[in-house]
C-alpha cells in the first residue's frame, strides 16, 4: 500500500512516457492456495487489437473493443430498471424521460472512470481497493458490494419468473419460475467453454431481442412524439407532486448500479493492451469510451420504449378504465384491478397484463419475451460481477460453477419462499426493497472509483484533472444524495417503531464508513489538510524493489 512505500520518484522507470508503477509492472499476488499458478485475468483468452497507424479512428479498431460496454449497458436493461420506466410512463407520462437523460449519461461518466481505472493499471476495482484498504474496511466494503449483488440478482429471479409465468398464461406458477432459473446457472457454464467474443455475441443477442420486444411495443401503442420530445429535453415537471417526486428518485436509483463499476472495470482487462506504452493505453481509453456510449444509446432507447408505451396508454388512467377494458376482452386477471377511481399502479407483471388487455395476447407475449431476456443477460453479468468482486477483494479462486451455485441459492432462497407462501403483489413488491438496498450500496462503488482515478500514484498522466475532479465529486455526492433520499422516503412510508428504531442503529454505522471512505477521497481529491494517517497518498508512484515476491 501506499502509505507503507518510500517515495523516490527520480528514480522511477519510465518507459514511453508511462511510470512503470507497481500497477504496471508487476502482477498482483497469486492466491495462496496457488501459489505457483501464474495469475491471469478471469477471462481465459484475450481479444487482439489489429494495427492501424496515424489513423485517427478506425472501426475495425472499434470493433476489437466491442464488447466491454455492451455487457456493462445490460446492467441499465434489468427488470428492476424495466419496472421503473413502466411506473414513471403511468405515473408521470413522458414528463420524467429528462431524469432518464441525464441519469443515464451520468451513468456514462461514471463508467468512463470505471473502465479507465482498468486499462491504466491493469486491474479491476475490487483489486486495487483489496490493495489500498486496510482488512477491516476492505471486508465490509466486499460485503456491502456482495449484497447489491446479490440483491440484483434476486430482481432478475423475479423477473424471469414473472415472464415465464406470463408466457405460460399461469401454468408455470412463480414458485416453478423461480426454480427455473436455476438452469442460468448450466446455460452460463455452456456459453463461457466458447469464448469470449462468442459469450459477447450472445450478449448481444439479448439486446436485440429486447430492442425488437419493446420496439414493437412502441410501434404499436404510437406514443406522441411531440410530447416525447419535450419530456426528454426540458426539464420541468408541470403538475408534479411526491409520486412524481418518488418516481424520479427511482429511475436514478435504477439506472446507476453499484455492481456495475466494479464489472465495468473488469471486463475492459479482456483485450491486449500494452499498459507501458502511453499511445496505446490512450488509444484503449478513447475506444472504450465510444463503444460505452453506443452501448448506453441502445440502452437509453430501450428504456425510452417501455416509458413512452406506458405513457402514452397509461398516464392518467384509474383502475376502473383497466378493469373495463380487461373485463370487455375476457381477460381472467380482471380482479388484479379494485373497481375504483384509484390511479392505474402497475409492476412488470401488471404491465404485461394491461397491455394484453388493450392491444390483445400478442402484446403481452411479446412483452414477457422481452422480460425473460432482460433477466436472463443481467444473471449472467452479476455472475461475471460476482466473481470479480469475490477474487479481487478476497484473493479467491472459486470455479466458475461454484461461484454461480452460491449466489444464485442465496438469491433464489427467500425470493421462493415469498413466491410459495405469497401472491405475485409480494413478489414484485419485493423490487422496492432491492432498489433501496442497491441505492445504500452505491456509496461503496462510487466514492472507491473517484478516489483511485484521482490519484497520480495510480493513474500516472491519466489521473483525473481538476475539472473532473470537482465535477466527479459533485456528481457523485448528487446521486447518493438522491438514494439516500429514495431510503428515507420507503422506510419512512414503513409505520413501525421498530423498524425506526432499527434503521437509526444501522445508518449511525453506515454514515460513519460513507464518512471513512469519503475522508480518503478527499486526500486523493487533493484536500492536503485531511491527509493525517490516511493510506492513500497523491505522491508519484515507484517500482518497488521487493518486486520479486510479487511476480507470478
Amino acid at each position: 500500500v501506499f502509505g507503507q512505500q518510500k517515495t523516490r520518484e527520480d528514480d522511477s522507470p519510465q518507459e514511453n512516457g508511462v511510470h512503470t508503477n507497481q500497477y504496471s509492472s508487476i502482477s498482483p499476488p497469486a492466491s495462496p492456495v496457488a501459489q505457483d499458478e501464474p495469475f491471469s485475468t478471469y477471462f481465459e483468452e484475450r481479444v487482439p487489437i489489429p494495427d492501424s497507424e496515424n489513423q485517427l479512428f478506425s472501426f475495425r479498431k472499434l470493433w476489437a473493443f466491442t464488447g466491454p460496454g455492451f455487457l456493462m449497458s445490460i446492467a441499465y436493461l434489468d427488470p428492476g430498471n424495466i419496472e421503473s420506466d413502466l411506473q414513471s410512463g403511468a405515473a408521470a407520462g413522458f414528463k420524467l424521460l429528462w431524469v432518464l437523460l441525464v441519469s443515464t449519461i451520468i451513468g456514462l461518466l461514471l463508467q468512463r472512470l470505471a473502465a479507465r481505472l482498468g486499462v491504466v493499471t491493469g486491474m479491476h476495482l475490487a483489486e486495487v481497493c483489496n490493495r489500498q484498504y486496510s482488512t477491516v474496511p476492505r471486508i465490509i466494503l466486499w460485503l456491502m458490494v456482495e449484497l447489491a449483488i446479490i440483491g440484483s440478482d434476486m430482481q432478475e429471479v423475479i423477473g424471469c419468473a414473472i415472464a415465464l409465468n406470463l408466457l405460460s398464461v399461469g401454468r408455470i406458477p412463480l414458485w416453478g419460475g423461480v426454480l427455473i432459473t436455476i438452469t442460468d446457472t448450466f446455460v452460463f457454464l455452456f456459453l463461457d467453454k466458447y469464448g469470449l467474443r462468442k459469450l459477447e455475441a450472445f450478449f448481444g443477442f439479448l439486446i436485440t431481442i429486447m430492442a425488437l420486444s419493446f420496439g414493437y411495443e412502441y410501434v404499436l401503442v404510437k406514443p406522441d412524439q411531440g410530447e416525447l420530445l419535450k419530456g426528454m429535453f426540458v426539464p420541468y415537471c408541470a403538475g408534479c407532486g411526491p409520486v412524481q417526486l418518488e418516481q424520479a428518485v427511482g429511475i436514478v436509483g435504477a439506472v446507476i448500479m453499484p455492481h456495475n463499476i466494479y464489472l465495468h472495470s473488469a471486463l475492459v482487462k479482456s483485450r491486449e493492451v500494452d499498459r507501458k506504452n502511453k499511445k496505446e493505453v490512450k488509444e484503449a481509453n478513447k475506444y472504450f469510451f465510444i463503444e460505452s456510449a453506443i452501448a448506453l444509446f441502445v440502452s437509453f432507447l430501450i428504456n425510452v420504449f417501455v416509458v413512452a408505451v406506458f405513457a402514452q396508454a397509461f398516464y392518467s388512467k384509474s383502475n376502473m378504465d383497466v378493469n373495463a377494458m380487461c373485463n370487455k376482452t375476457g381477460s381472467p386477471h380482471t380482479d388484479l384491478f379494485p373497481l375504483n377511481n384509484n390511479t392505474l399502479e402497475v409492476d412488470i407483471y401488471k404491465g404485461g397484463i394491461v397491455l394484453g388487455c388493450f392491444f390483445g395476447p400478442a402484446a403481452l407475449y411479446i412483452w414477457a419475451i422481452g422480460i425473460l431476456a432482460a433477466g436472463q443477460s443481467s444473471t449472467m453479468t452479476g455472475t461475471y460481477s460476482g466473481q470479480f468482486v469475490m477474487e479481487g477483494f478476497l484473493n479467491l479462486r472459486w470455479s466458475r460453477f461454484a461461484r454461480v451455485l452460491l449466489t444464485r441459492s442465496i438469491a433464489i432462497t427467500p425470493t421462493l419462499l415469498v413466491a410459495i407462501f405469497q401472491d405475485v403483489h409480494h413478489l414484485t413488491g419485493m423490487n422496492d426493497f432491492l432498489n433501496v438496498l442497491q441505492s445504500l450500496q452505491l456509496p461503496f462503488a462510487l466514492i472507491p472509483i473517484l478516489t483511485f482515478t484521482s490519484l497520480k500514484s495510480i493513474m500516472n498522466d491519466f489521473a483525473n484533472g481538476l475539472g473532473w475532479k470537482i465535477s466527479g465529486g459533485i456528481l457523485i455526492l448528487g446521486v447518493c444524495a438522491i438514494n439516500i433520499y429514495f431510503v428515507i422516503v420507503y422506510v419512512t412510508a414503513l409505520n413501525s417503531v421498530v423498524l425506526y428504531v432499527l434503521a437509526a442503529l444501522l445508518s449511525v454505522a453506515y454514515l460513519a464508513f460513507v464518512a471513512y471512505l469519503a475522508w480518503h477521497c478527499l486526500v486523493a481529491l487533493g484536500v492536503s489538510c485531511l491527509d493525517c494517517c490516511s493510506r492513500v497518498s497523491n505522491r508519484p508512484a515507484v517500482l518497488i524493489e521487493e518486486q520479486s515476491e510479487y511476480d507470478s
